[in-house]
């Protein structure tokens, strides 16, 4: 670690002992431990915070990453699931001012409670553990159901129409990465891998979406990220679904696209017994079933193309290498699978 990280990090760990100072329930608190990112890649910072035999997260969003509004809009949302008797859902704490969003150090801070178990499904993927997922997933989308849905087409399927064509507009200029800048053993490999793979690929997008782009779906507030590293258990209960950073409206077969594919990849058996799960919640229309396929197909193949401009084009630069090398690992084995 540099000369200047040591010094950031430091001035980090002064706003976060400031920042907590601002909420009451933490008073007295016994012990701040920096956890940097816990796993993730949106460049918060996590500190787990010990008061009264309560556990608490504190968290230091990116500069400029969010705004207080779409703050306050995130934390009305997450009060409205653990209102609805949700416990696998952080609560949020007020500070003293009565705001659930603090700004120190030119960053947004928010405290949370900090929910019990491990990540841990692919080290145990049991049926029961992926149907809990699923139903746990069926029942934050009921309390976040509004009495009369929004009809528009499935802004998911919107976006990655618009991702494709951005990336093919970039290859048409010329670019392709350089894979000398990333020189990483872990990362260099699997992005090599995924550029190839990717030939042919991306340019199926547009055409295999087309159909759902003019299909009008009732909308609602989605988590838009929920995956593996975000969902915490206690033996075969789900103890927390964790992370709202990407929350957004959208058809709900988003998420269930996005946590089938990370939790089970293309074991069609098991999708299919998550999918019953969640119907028993909450009922998905046999047709609406297949567009979760396709959004996971196209989602993955776009992953690998968002992970290459964001090395290789971007420039971006991630806390934990080995943890972007095994995400890239784990799109490399996807898409040999099974291609568009």
């Amino acid at each position: 670690m540099s000369r200047r990280e040591i010094m950031s990090s430091a001035s980090l760990a002064a706003a976060a002992r400031n920042a907590l100072r601002s909420y009451s329930i933490a008073t007295g608190a016994s012990s701040l431990r920096d956890v940097g990112n816990n796993g993730g890649f949106s460049g918060a910072r996590l500190w787990r915070v010990e008061t009264s035999g309560r556990q608490l997260c504190l968290r230091a969003w990116p500069a400029g990453g969010t705004t207080p509004e779409r703050l306050r809009i995130l934390h009305e949302l997450m009060k409205r699931a653990r209102e609805s008797g949700l416990a696998y859902v952080p609560g949020v704490f007020a500070a003293a001012d009565g705001t659930t969003a603090t700004e120190h150090a030119g960053r947004l801070w928010e405290l949370t409670d900090w929910l019990p178990g491990k990540a841990d499904f692919h080290d145990r993927p049991t049926t029961p553990r992926l149907e809990a997922a699923c139903a746990a997933l069926a029942r934050l989308h009921t309390a976040w159901a509004g009495g009369s849905a929004e009809y528009a087409p499935c802004p998911a399927v919107l976006r990655r129409i618009g991702r494709a064509r951005e990336w093919l507009d970039c290859l048409a200029t010329g670019w392709q990465p350089d894979f000398r800048t990333v020189e990483n053993e872990v990362i260099r490999p699997a992005a090599e891998q995924l550029w190839r793979l990717l030939q042919g690929q991306v340019e199926r997008i547009p055409l295999l979406l087309q159909a759902w782009a003019q299909r009008s779906l009732p909308l609602q507030p989605c988590l838009s990220d929920v995956w593996h590293d975000h969902v915490l258990y206690i033996d075969e209960r789900v103890t927390g679904l964790i992370d709202y950073g990407s929350v957004r409206v959208d058809h709900v077969t988003a998420d269930l696209a996005r946590l089938l594919g990370s939790l089970v990849g293309d074991d069609a058996e098991q999708r299919q017994a998550g999918l019953r799960a969640y119907g028993a919640i909450r009922a998905l229309p046999l047709e609406h079933e297949s567009i979760v396929d396709l959004l996971d197909r196209t989602g993955t193949v776009l992953a690998a193309a968002n992970w290459l401009m964001w090395l290789y084009r971007e420039g971006r630069s991630f806390e934990d290498p080995g943890a972007v090398g095994r995400r890239l690992a784990t799109l490399v084995e996807r898409i040999e699978r099974r291609r568009l």
